[in-house]
C-alpha cells in the first residue's frame, strides 16, 4: 500500500517532484493520479452524484503539464466531466466552482506556491472552499487503499479559457469601484510575475483598463524561475521590483507568488509594502467600510501594527500562522457575531469576507487599485495610508534548517524549553498562539521562534527599538540553540557577524557582552 501521508502539508499535498542526486521524487505521476482519483470518489460521496464536473489547473512549474496529463488520463477512465483550464491561478481554481457558466463541483490546482522548482503539489477545492486537514486525511486514506469510482464510458477533457471569466470579474470590480471605464489610463504599472502564473494580471486585467504595463517584468511562465524566487516575502524579489519601479517611473509595482494567491506592492517612491506594512494597508482599506472591525492576522506582526489598527478604531486578533488558520478564525468570529471582514497573513495571503474569504492576490490588488485611483486624483499615494505605522528601528528574519527525519520533534523540544526559559528570565506575550514570543527588556525588543507550517525550518523573527538591540537578542538565541542537535545555526551566526561588523563592535566572545536578563522587563507593548 502506498504511503501518501508523507505528502500532506497542512491542507495541501506537497513533495519533491523532480529527483536529485541525493533525494528521489516522492510526488510522482502515479501519486497525483491516485490522489486525484481518490478526490473524485470522495467528492461523489459528498455530493451524492455519480458523475461530477471537475476542473484541472496548474501554475508554471516544470512538472505541471505532465501531472495534468496524468490526472486527466486517470479521470477519463472514471467517466467524469473534465475541464482543462491550463495555466491558472489558485484563486481562479476555486472560483470555477462559483462561476455560473462553469459551476464545477470541484477542482484540482497543481502548484507548490513559492517553493523551489523541484517541488510541486496539489490543492483540492469544492464549492465550499479548499478542503480542510481532516478532509484531506480522508482523501489520502482512499488513495492509499486504492479506492476509486468507475462509471460509464471513457470521457473526454474539454480545454476552456476559464481565466477569461476570472479576468472579467477583476476588471468589473475595478470599474465599479472607481466608476470609470478606463480607471487606470495614464497610470504606469510594473507587474512582476516571477515567471509564475500571474502574468495574466498585466495583459488581461490592467491593459484593458487603460494602464501602461510596459514596466512589467518576468511575465513569461517559466518553471525554472530564473529571475528570482516567486515570493512577495523574498528580499531579492522585492528589491528587483523596487528597482524596476524607480527605473521606469512606474506609479505602482505589483508582485505575485507562483500561483497568484499572494501579492505585495511597491509604491511610486520605491517603498516596499509587504509583511506588516501590507497588513496596515489592507486594514486602512477595510476599516472605513467596517468601523470597529476585527482584523485577524498571523502571529508574526510588529508591535507598531497593533497600534496602527487600534488608532483607526479596529481590533487586531493575532492567531496561529497559516493562511487557513487565520481565515478559519475570521469565519468563526463572524459566526459568533463579531465583524471580522479581513483575514491576512504576513506572507501576503489576504482573504476578504465579501470575496468568499478566498486568499486571492489579484483580488487584493484590485481593491488597492480602486483606492489608488482615488488617491491619485487627490495628488496622493499609497504611502499616505500607512505613514503613521510605527516601524521598528531594527528587525531580523532568520530561518534555521532542521535536519533529521524527526525534525518536528526537535522543533517541539526547542520551543518547549525556550518557553520554560523565557518564563523564568523574560516576559512571554499573552497574545500568542504558536512557538515562543517573548520580550527582552534591556534590548527594547522581542523575538518569535516558531516551527514552519510546511517545512523543516525554525523561523526566527526579531524586532528592536534600540540600535544594536536585535543582535543582543540574536546572541541570546544563539547561546540557547547551540545546545540542540539537528538545528543549523549557521544563518544565525552569519547575521550576528554581519551586525557586529555594521555596528563596529567586538564579538560576544571577545567583549564578554552577555545577555544580561536579570533586570525586570518594563516595556510591555502588546503583552
Amino acid at each position: 500500500m502506498a504511503d501518501y501521508k508523507i505528502l500532506k502539508s497542512g491542507t495541501d499535498i506537497r513533495g519533491r517532484a523532480i529527483a536529485s542526486d541525493d533525494a528521489p521524487a516522492i510526488l510522482t505521476e502515479r501519486a497525483v493520479a491516485d490522489l486525484a482519483s481518490a478526490f473524485v470518489l470522495w467528492l461523489t460521496r459528498r455530493t451524492g452524484k455519480n458523475r461530477i464536473k471537475l476542473a484541472i489547473a496548474r501554475d508554471s512549474r516544470l512538472t505541471g503539464e505532465s501531472f495534468t496529463r496524468a490526472i486527466i488520463s486517470a479521470l477519463r477512465l472514471t467517466g467524469q466531466d473534465i475541464c482543462d483550464c491550463g495555466l491558472f491561478s489558485t484563486p481562479a481554481a476555486y472560483l470555477v466552482t462559483q462561476f455560473p457558466s462553469v459551476h464545477a463541483d470541484g477542482s484540482i490546482m497543481i502548484t507548490a506556491s513559492h517553493h523551489p522548482k523541484d517541488i510541486n503539489g496539489l490543492k483540492f477545492f469544492t464549492a465550499d472552499g479548499g478542503v480542510n486537514s481532516a478532509e484531506l486525511d480522508e482523501i489520502i486514506a482512499l488513495a492509499e487503499n486504492g479506492e476509486t469510482v468507475t462509471i460509464g464510458p471513457r470521457s473526454i477533457a474539454i480545454s476552456r479559457d476559464c481565466m477569461r471569466l476570472y479576468c472579467d470579474m477583476l476588471t468589473d470590480i475595478i470599474r465599479k469601484g472607481t466608476g470609470l471605464w478606463l480607471p487606470l489610463k495614464g497610470m504606469k504599472i510594473a507587474v512582476d510575475a516571477g515567471h509564475g502564473a500571474g502574468g495574466f494580471f498585466a495583459t488581461r486585467v490592467l491593459a484593458p483598463l487603460g494602464a501602461d504595463i510596459s514596466p512589467s517584468q518576468f511575465l513569461e511562465p517559466d518553471g525554472e524561475f530564473p529571475a528570482h524566487a516567486p515570493n512577495p516575502e523574498n528580499a531579492e524579489a522585492m528589491e528587483s521590483l523596487k528597482n524596476r519601479v524607480l527605473e521606469t517611473g512606474a506609479d505602482l509595482g505589483v508582485i505575485f507568488d507562483a500561483d497568484a494567491d499572494r501579492s505585495a506592492v511597491v509604491a511610486s517612491d520605491g517603498t516596499e509594502i509587504n509583511r506588516s506594512k501590507l497588513i496596515a494597508l489592507a486594514a486602512s482599506i477595510v476599516l472605513p467600510e467596517h468601523p470597529g472591525a476585527t482584523i485577524v492576522t498571523d502571529s508574526v506582526t510588529t508591535e507598531g501594527l497593533r497600534e496602527f489598527i487600534e488608532s483607526r478604531g479596529g481590533v487586531q486578533k493575532r492567531f496561529r500562522r497559516g493562511y487557513r488558520n487565520v481565515i478559519d478564525e475570521a469565519k468563526r468570529l463572524n459566526a459568533s457575531g463579531v465583524d471580522a471582514p479581513l483575514a491576512i497573513e504576513s506572507s501576503g495571503h489576504a482573504a476578504f469576507a465579501e470575496h468568499y474569504f478566498l486568499d486571492d492576490g489579484a483580488y487584493f490588488i484590485a481593491r488597492i487599485l480602486v483606492v489608488l485611483s482615488a488617491l491619485r486624483r487627490e495628488g496622493s499615494d499609497l504611502t499616505e495610508l500607512i505613514s503613521e505605522l510605527r516601524l521598528p528601528k531594527e528587525e531580523a528574519d532568520i530561518r534555521l534548517s532542521l535536519t533529521g527525519s524527526n525534525w518536528r520533534a526537535t522543533a517541539t523540544t526547542v520551543t518547549e524549553r525556550l518557553t520554560s526559559l523565557s518564563e523564568r528570565m523574560l516576559k512571554l506575550s499573552n497574545d500568542n498562539y504558536e512557538g515562543v514570543r517573548a520580550y527582552v527588556s534591556h534590548a527594547k525588543g522581542y523575538f518569535i521562534v516558531r516551527t514552519s507550517v510546511h517545512d523543516p525550518v525554525l523561523p526566527i523573527y526579531i524586532e528592536s527599538d534600540k540600535e544594536g538591540g536585535a543582535v543582543q537578542i540574536a546572541r541570546f538565541l544563539k547561546s540557547f540553540l547551540y545546545g540542540f542537535r539537528g538545528v543549523d545555526c549557521a544563518p544565525l551566526d552569519d547575521y550576528i557577524k554581519k551586525e557586529e561588523a555594521r555596528l563596529g563592535v567586538e564579538s560576544e566572545e571577545e567583549s564578554g557582552d552577555g545577555f544580561g536578563t536579570a533586570e525586570e522587563p518594563s516595556y510591555d507593548q502588546g503583552f
